[in-house]
């Protein structure tokens, strides 16, 4: 569809319009009337808006640039170049959030419809001057971020997940659901994606747990990213993912796509919802299974939810060692309980004791992730998974975060350190050519 044809569903409201104009923006006519007249001059189409769109970008600049000065308003030249930034942002943006998602200190955009956007930065929820001129503004923009990936947000379909060009993962809830108007929720994620060393140097993790997880990763050893929202579960898959060997061909497979690997060899396979009929919808259960069918020497899911986590399972325990995925639980002990729970929601009829036996001898290791009080995010436990004891599967911590209280900044105070237990798979991982040196765990 046509930019011009969205213009045309966000002029609808006209009392909003007009509230607006009177209580936020002196030039908001102004600026409306030169983006009709560029749109029309230029006829852009969605597909074709992008920010590396240079050529584009300068002809809109001069358009826009050209009608200013035709107006002949009494304006500094400060006003007309922040018009002329709001409108370039507008059209070839994300409007008021574009100046956001270029901010690389802001982590998170949260809008709570057309007058409020929080956003998250150095860990901490701040509210924001931005706002939009009505919800309509605010499905203009939504529609603007799921067109180019084939997606729709309709009453029919009112929820929505989808990724920015730069892999910021973004989720759009509208009414009837969303009461007080259109909601967006932004994740984003680093055009460099982080490496190990930045963790290490966030105080996210220490350079001996970083060590020992380079080698359980080489070493073929399954994972599971455990931890709360926004605790940087999918930021830490990343960095495992870079220690996975050049030389191996890789499948991921994700609800939106946010890994960025940096490997030769990397399939990337993306879930897909039903169409206006409800039909041609494509599961990470679909996926998972199809992945095992491309001869993978990894499967990274990027979070197990549901279903998909008995094919995980099956797939770790039939020749795909060295998978990786995520999952939502507050400690180890709490993300084995929810491996259990979604067993048992991919319908088939298994016993708690059977269940288990698949995670315990799937799963060799769980890394529990936090944010913690202070908006710091910290791996809480590297903790193995030793297989079961009886009905009771048997978790050993190797490393753990211990807090000890905050500091005059009320910033969290604490340190790594060693249980004092050795891994039983350090045999396993010798076995695969890797040798752990004994100084990680003194």
């Amino acid at each position: 569809m046509s930019l011009k044809k969205r213009l045309e569903e966000m002029n609808t409201d006209k009392k909003s319009l007009k509230f607006v104009e009177k209580e936020v923006d002196p030039y908001l006519n102004l600026k409306m009337s030169i983006q009709n007249r560029v749109i029309s001059e230029l006829d852009i189409d969605f597909k074709d808006i992008s920010e590396d769109n240079e050529e584009l970008k300068e002809d809109i600049k001069y358009i826009i640039q050209k009608h200013i000065e035709q107006e002949s308003l009494n304006m500094t030249n400060h006003q007309k170049n922040k018009i002329n930034e709001e409108l370039l942002n507008e059209i070839i943006g994300f409007g008021p959030i574009t100046g956001l998602l270029r901010d690389e200190q802001v982590t998170e955009i949260m809008v709570n419809g057309p007058y409020q956007i929080y956003i998250e930065k150095n860990g901490k929820l701040m509210l924001t001057d931005a706002k939009f001129k009505d919800n309509n503004h605010v499905m203009h923009v939504i529609k603007k971020i799921v067109a180019p990936i084939g997606r729709r947000i309709d009453e029919s379909s009112p929820m929505v997940d989808a990724r920015l060009p730069n892999g910021s993962r973004v989720n759009a809830i509208i009414p009837p659901l969303a009461i007080d108007g259109p909601s967006i929720t932004i994740r984003k994620f680093s055009e460099d994606p982080f490496q190990v060393d930045d963790l290490i140097n966030f105080g996210t993790i220490n350079s001996k747990m970083s060590q020992l997880l380079k080698y359980c990763v080489e070493g073929h050893l399954n994972i599971v990213v455990s931890g709360g929202t926004g605790s940087g579960k999918t930021t830490t898959l990343n960095v495992l993912s870079s220690f996975i060997p050049d030389s191996e061909r890789i499948v991921t497979i994700e609800d939106a796509a946010e890994l960025q690997l940096s490997q030769s060899h990397v399939i990337r396979l993306e879930t897909r919802p039903a169409n206006v009929e409800g039909k041609g919808e494509i599961t990470i259960r679909d996926l998972v299974k199809n992945s095992l069918r491309m001869r993978p020497d990894r499967i990274i899911v990027g979070e197990v939810r549901s279903g998909e986590t008995l094919d995980m399972l099956q797939a770790m325990n039939t020749g795909h060692d060295g998978s990786l995925t995520t999952g939502h639980a507050n400690s180890p002990r709490d993300m084995l309980s929810r491996l259990e729970t979604m067993v048992l929601m991919s319908g088939m009829n298994l016993p708690i004791r059977a269940i288990r036996d698949q995670v315990g001898s799937a799963i060799d290791l769980i890394i529990q992730q936090s944010r913690l009080m202070d908006g710091s995010r910290k791996i809480t436990h590297i903790t193995e998974v030793q297989g079961m004891e009886g009905d009771v599967i048997i978790l050993q911590d190797i490393f753990k975060y211990e807090q000890r209280g905050l500091d005059s900044n009320n910033k969290v105070k604490g340190e790594y350190v060693f249980t004092g237990v050795m891994p039983s798979f350090i045999e396993k991982l010798r076995e695969q050519g890797v040798t752990i040196p004994q100084d990680i765990f003194y």
